[in-house]
Order: C-alpha cells, then structure tokens, then sequence
C-alpha cells in the first residue's frame, strides 16, 4: 500500500500539492507516477484535494488538520483502512511527481527484507549528490554507517570535510518504508528535540534508539519545497 500525504498549508509553499504540472495537480501527477507499484490512497487534510482525486478516480482518506508530519497523517489514513499489522506501507511524499518506479519498488522490497526485525522501524533512500548541492538547507543528507543504517540525517552538510575536498555526499529522498506495526511504534513514539530543531521527522526514530535503513538509489527527482524548485522541475522535464 502506497500512501501519499498531502497537507494543503505550507509555509513555504502554499497550495504547493495543488501545483500545475503539465496541467495536471501536483499530488495526482505523483499518485500516477507510483500506481503500478501498488495500491494507492492519499491521506489528506483538505476537502479539495479528496474531490481532486475523487475526479482522477484515486482513493483518497480525509485525515486531521493538526498532524505534525506526513508520517502521523499516513498512519490516521492506514488505522481507517485497518491495515494488517505485516502489511508494507510505502509513504511517498506528494510534492514528489516525477519520482520514478525503480525508486519506490527499491523501497518496498528493502522493507519486505526488514519485515522481521523489530529494530528496524523505517527504510528509506538517498542519492549521490555533489559538494555544491549539499549547501542546499533543502536538501537532506544522510550519514550512514557500514550497513547502510542511518547515523544521522541534517539540512547542515553532513560530513563536514575538515581537512579536504569531498565530492560524494548522501542526499536523502523523503520516501519511507514501514509495516504497519513499526508505523504504528513510530507514530506513538514522542516527537523528538532533534526532530523539531531540524524539522526532521525522521531523526524521531534516531532519538529512540530505533534504527532506520538506508538504500542507495539513481534518481533526477527531488521533493519541490518552494516556488523556485517548481520552476526547476518543469525547466528539468521540459514542461
């Protein structure tokens, strides 16, 4: 089950899942882009958005407007759809249209790898990215350790090359791999002061002592935060 959340506010970005690309809404056109993977269904706070997917014939789930993440939105829509406790829940974030397949099937079979250990609670992806991207604040890197468990995840740049250039940072993609049993172990778990410091859902996980694994994947998406990643992407896909 893919599960796509799909907050209408947005600081940075208002209405952003609303977005025209390629005359089609953002949260339909990464909805589309992930379909043959699995079922799918957006969690959503907002009345327009469930007419929205009404009319594109996508399942959609009206969730609570005081959700701190798309996470704990996710897991609202999964309680209503009573999941069973083995079943893979994928949360891809709806501001992801041009996400490919590979990426999200890359995810789901890592967490059917992971299904029976119970230290692991999310499973997740980044890509290689270079010095000069790694200075975006918007774009997370990931520090992993030599099973490619997470160590820790920051907008900083992360590692800080003291002594030497270095080319061959870890950008994490915002696309989580769960059970509904460890959905529901995150979910119930308190939100974390690292997680608020850096707005890092994820490092909730971290500061429990829960392990989240990573997988490297080839990618030319990237999550649009603002109006100027919006023009990128349409630039990038010639839109």
């Amino acid at each position: 089950m893919i599960i796509i959340p799909a907050r209408i506010g947005s600081s940075r970005f208002p209405n952003k899942v609303l977005a025209d690309i390629g005359g089609m809404p953002m949260i339909i056109r990464t909805a589309k882009a992930v379909q043959g993977v699995d079922s799918v269904v957006i969690a959503t706070d907002s009345q327009e958005v469930l007419e929205i997917a009404k009319q594109h014939n996508i399942q959609a789930i009206l969730t609570s407007d005081t959700h701190q993440s798309g996470t704990d939105r996710i897991y609202e829509a999964a309680q209503k759809l009573r999941l069973n406790e083995d079943e893979v829940i994928i949360n891809v974030q709806g501001d992801e249209p041009f996400i490919e397949t590979e990426v999200v099937e890359a995810i789901y079979n890592l967490t059917q790898n992971n299904k029976e250990n119970n230290t692991i609670v999310m499973n997740s992806c980044y890509k290689t990215i270079s010095n000069p991207e790694a200075d975006d604040p918007n774009i997370v890197k990931v520090v992993t350790d030599k099973n490619n468990i997470a160590l820790y995840f920051s907008r900083a740049k992360v590692p800080y090359p003291r002594d030497h250039h270095f080319d061959t940072y870890k950008g994490h993609l915002g696309i989580y791999g769960f059970t509904m049993k460890s959905l529901k172990i995150f979910c119930e778990s308190t939100p974390a002061p690292l997680e608020k410091i850096e707005k890092l859902e994820q490092l909730r996980a971290l500061y429990h002592g829960f392990k989240i694994a990573m997988i490297e994947v080839e990618t030319e998406s990237f999550g649009i935060d603002t109006p100027e990643d919006l023009k990128k992407a349409l630039k990038h896909h010639n839109l």
